[in-house]
């Protein structure tokens, strides 16, 4: 049979049918530890302050397309280094995509430790750039011997360094980092989206290294349903890519919402040290179960890996008691039989351990 000339199969380019969609599982009635949000909301009083701050936004008119006000703010609270610019985002995806976009060209690659956020990959393939997954060490430590290895053989445009790493929790060495940053071709961008949850941070070595670049959100604080992420870097370099970023792509609502949530981020603070704190406790408690191998984490869930073969069973066991956390297992390699649990409020965590006890048997 001679193909629709008009189909979509003529027309997309192979690299994006084969693809797969990022699939969003729906959590129902499930505690839901799957996705690496802050589990708590704004107390009334505050919810009550901005819904009267929405009242005032004008929605019939576009928004400031440099969001003006709202970039201000997060250069004060975010410490951004003087003479350093920012350009937002919806979400730290965005501009993820516009980095791509402005130095897509034939053969040139994104490389990143392997394993890390998916994202990476996914809009490498999406700009039609090659991608290239440098393996960890055993520890799930940055390999520096690898990365300059790979650095060297492929010579990328940008190095992608999630700092923590998603998904292992670990927060590389920052002299290894150091390393990676100076030996690279192009671009690094150290991707520091679990920020709320550690000390270290490259934000204010910006200066020290004209080819990086930090990226933030403010999902982790607590203001996923936002979409807001930020790239900070040296004019030189976010004046060209802001031009891959499309008009009023931060709209009224988040501009308004995120400038108002900055204003009281003491409280998204106290939420974040609420949760380093159980964090800790949840890893203890998972460490104290025979089978399980749990992994440092400095961000805001946990890596652990059960017996060979087990995985599969103990995830869909705990979704059947209520509870969702990520398997990835399915991702193979180095996460092979590796599960991985946001950290929730004190009874959402309660309620996911006794769940994995009696999915452990």
């Amino acid at each position: 049979m001679t193909a629709d000339p008009k189909s979509p199969q003529r027309w997309i380019r192979p690299e994006i049918q084969a693809l797969s969609a990022y699939h969003v599982p729906d959590p129902g009635d499930l505690v839901k530890l799957d996705a690496m949000e802050n589990p708590y909301r704004w107390p009334d009083e505050l919810v009550g302050q901005w819904l009267e701050i929405l009242r005032s936004v004008e929605l019939n008119r576009y928004p400031d397309p440099g969001a003006g006000a709202l970039t201000e703010k997060l250069k004060q609270t975010m410490q951004v280094p003087d003479g350093m610019q920012l350009v937002l985002g919806n979400g730290s995806d965005e501009l993820i995509q516009m980095l791509a976009l402005a130095v897509a060209q034939a053969g040139r690659v994104i490389l990143a430790p392997d394993p890390t956020f998916v994202m990476y990959r996914m809009i490498a393939d999406v700009a039609g750039m090659a991608y290239q997954g440098v393996p960890l060490a055993a520890d799930f430590s940055l390999d520096v011997a690898a990365m300059q290895a790979a650095i060297d053989q492929y010579q990328p445009a940008i190095v992608f360094l999630s700092y923590p790493n998603n998904p292992t929790g670990t927060i590389f060495d920052a002299a290894a980092v150091e390393a990676v940053i100076r030996h690279a071709p192009g671009l690094v961008v150290v991707d520091e989206a679990y920020a709320p949850f550690t000390d270290a941070t490259f934000m204010p070595r910006l200066g020290e290294f004209s080819n990086l670049l930090v990226l933030r959100t403010v999902s982790k604080m607590g203001l996923a349903g936002l979409r807001l992420g930020l790239l900070v870097g040296s004019p030189q370099w976010l004046t060209q890519i802001d031009k891959t970023r499309l008009p009023y792509n931060i709209n009224v609502l988040t501009q308004a919402s995120a400038l108002f949530a900055l204003q009281n981020k003491a409280i998204l603070d106290e939420q974040a040290q609420r949760i380093r704190a159980d964090r800790s406790r949840l890893a203890g408690s998972l460490e104290a179960l025979d089978g399980i191998e749990v992994y440092p984490s400095e961000a805001n869930f946990i890596l652990f890996k059960v017996l060979q073969g087990a995985s599969d069973r103990v995830f869909a066991e705990l979704k059947e008691q209520g509870v969702l956390i990520k398997n990835l297992n399915p991702a193979g390699g180095r996460l092979q039989d590796c599960l991985r649990v946001t950290v929730g409020r004190p009874d959402e965590n309660r309620a996911f351990l006794a769940a994995l006890q009696k999915a452990l048997g």
